[in-house]
């Protein structure tokens, strides 16, 4: 409905503009609100007094000159002008019944559009490197990511996800690491374990599949391991040189092509545990890139060479530095090591040259909030490649907070102590903890309480919201019961009938649909979704207590049925882009 009453806002511009009132110049775009206040109408706009200068004009006076100028419509019932030049459109009765036949001829694409016109736009998310299970916090990411890609495409974009696998790096070596220490236990040898490394059960489950499989055939004297090694003091400064140290040995002493195997059984078995969560989870992706690809590609050279060649790399103390100090952020970053070895940021810098080199003309990273440095060194990596910084879209998610029994708990990724994604989604549903983790702004911190996850009640909000829609199917099984036929009439017969305050107050709901999704799809805002689920079911919830919808006057039972079954529509297909089930019983 707000694009129609932009349209004959539009169409009156035109008229004033033909007419030599206002400059032909420019497409002439007006902004249409729908108001807050029902006395103000359904729709208000500013038009007049954002023209009224190029128009030489009193904002109200031209804001007269505009409704006299507007089209005839059946939708609108009445236009006012108010304050200084508000133009507010009050919508006919004939509106609202108009979008019901609308809604469900439509069905389950009823609210999409084509705004995005096909764009091409990228959305990474979750990447979480692959050294242990999905925990709580990567669940949300990928909620929020996968939600956020689903409502970009149900608006006209063309739409890509992606996970950046980091199969490269320190992070997957000490993952090795431990997991042959881990072997070694299981082979009979006593040694400490290193503070740094990962202490999970998992990595228990992957060197015992080592062990099944080759024996003790990569079984080595404990001693050899760690002699001669930095101390591991878990407090100070030494044990990130003591694990870095305890990876080379386990390089020396099993050699490159065991030591390979090693890390590759480590990340396939964990890469392949996260593609089952993500799946199980309801969240697919296009591709799974590899970060070692951009090395074996020979992108991260390029990308360290297009820098070099624009003069934004220099030397210091035996290291490549990247000068992004000259584009906003707080210092200079090393690109290349003293020791020859390029950093994760030259990986990232790669990347996101790759994403813009794929034609991608939008690229949306959901990244932790704990990565809000790396912000502004990528966007000046961007800029100093010559590519434009804006077209990169980082969105950060904070960490969600789980309470159980109104106490926090507690977890540690390094040390094993989490709650996976999968014991999650085990103890409230995948339902819950999609429409949970999306009720937020992501910048915001979330308390996730699983009492109230798994609660069948009105304050569960999913409980709520899919409680609406099984209300809807449970009048249609009444009818059936009854011997009722429920068969919707054509068009917008009937739909006159629907005169009760709940009925109008539907309609207005239903009507808002459309915009929510497109709003929520171009501000990266999922919440706006779950907000607006929320507000229809409340709006039902009340309806279906007041009134009878079997009544015994077959054109008001038509009308009512007809206005039910909408709401089943709409609530169906906002669940559905939310990644959450619409049940027909509960």
């Amino acid at each position: 409905m707000k694009h129609q009453v932009r349209n004959l806002l539009t169409s009156a511009l035109e008229r004033l503009a033909a007419e030599g009132l206002l400059p032909a110049k420019g497409p002439l775009e007006p902004q249409v609100e729908r108001t807050r206040d029902q006395n103000h109408g359904d729709f208000s706009s500013n038009a007049a007094m954002v023209l009224a200068k190029q128009a030489r004009s009193k904002p109200r006076d031209l804001a007269a000159r505009v409704v006299e100028a507007l089209p005839a419509s059946p939708l609108i019932e009445r236009v006012e002008i108010a304050g200084p030049g508000f133009i507010n459109f009050f919508l006919s009765p004939v509106a609202y019944h108009a979008l019901v036949p609308r809604i469900l001829t439509a069905g389950p694409v009823y609210g999409r559009s084509d705004l995005g016109g096909g764009k091409r736009v990228q959305v990474e998310f979750v990447s979480a490197n692959p050294t242990g299970p999905l925990h709580v916090g990567h669940g949300r990411g990928a909620a929020y990511g996968a939600v956020v890609a689903d409502l970009l495409a149900a608006v006209g974009f063309d739409v890509h996800r992606e996970y950046y696998v980091n199969d490269a790096g320190r992070q997957m070596d000490i993952l090795a690491t431990s997991v042959w220490l881990r072997y070694l236990e299981l082979c009979g040898e006593e040694l400490g374990f290193p503070s740094s490394g990962y202490k999970g059960d998992y990595v228990w489950d992957i060197a015992a599949s080592l062990h099944r499989e080759h024996g003790d055939d990569y079984r080595r004297d404990a001693r050899e391991a760690v002699v001669g090694l930095p101390p591991d003091e878990p407090d100070g400064g030494d044990k990130e040189t003591h694990i870095d140290a305890l990876i080379e040995r386990t390089r020396h002493l099993l050699g490159d092509n065991r030591y390979r195997l090693v890390f590759e059984l480590g990340l396939n078995r964990i890469l392949d545990d996260i593609r089952d969560d993500l799946s199980l989870f309801g969240v697919d992706y296009d591709e799974w890139y590899s970060e070692r690809s951009l090395t074996e590609s020979g992108a991260v050279n390029k990308a360290i060479e297009r820098l070099r060649e624009t003069g934004h790399l220099y030397e210091r103390d035996g290291a490549l530095w990247f000068r992004s100090s000259d584009f906003g952020d707080e210092k200079d970053r090393v690109v290349v090591r003293d020791n020859g070895q390029t950093t994760y940021f030259a990986s990232d810098i790669a990347y996101h040259m790759d994403k813009l080199e794929r034609g991608f003309e939008r690229v949306i990273d959901v990244w932790g909030a704990d990565h809000h440095g790396y912000v502004p060194r990528v966007k000046a990596a961007l800029e100093a490649l010559g590519d434009d910084p804006s077209k990169l879209d980082v969105l950060l998610v904070q960490f969600a907070i789980l309470y159980r029994g109104g106490a926090k708990v507690q977890m540690s990724t390094r040390s094993g102590e989490f709650v996976t994604l999968r014991q999650l989604r085990k103890e409230v549903g995948r339902d819950a903890a999609r429409f949970f983790y999306v009720m937020r702004r992501c910048e915001q911190h979330l308390d996730f309480d699983l009492d109230l996850a798994k609660s069948q009640s009105a304050d569960n909000p999913v409980y709520y919201v899919q409680y609406a829609h099984a209300r809807v199917c449970s009048v249609l099984r009444q009818a059936a019961e009854k011997g009722i036929k429920v068969e919707p009439s054509p068009g917008e017969t009937n739909l006159k009938l629907l005169t009760q305050a709940h009925e109008q107050a539907l309609l207005k709901t239903l009507a808002r649909y459309p915009e929510v999704i497109e709003a929520a799809a171009l501000t990266e805002e999922p919440h706006q979704l779950t907000q607006y689920l929320r507000a229809l079911a409340n709006d039902f919830h009340t309806y279906y207590n007041a009134h009878q919808f079997l009544v015994n006057d077959p054109r008001l039972r038509d009308g009512r049925i007809k206005l039910i079954l909408a709401v089943r529509q709409v609530l169906r297909n906002g669940l559905n882009l939310l990644g959450v089930s619409a049940p027909e019983s509960m």
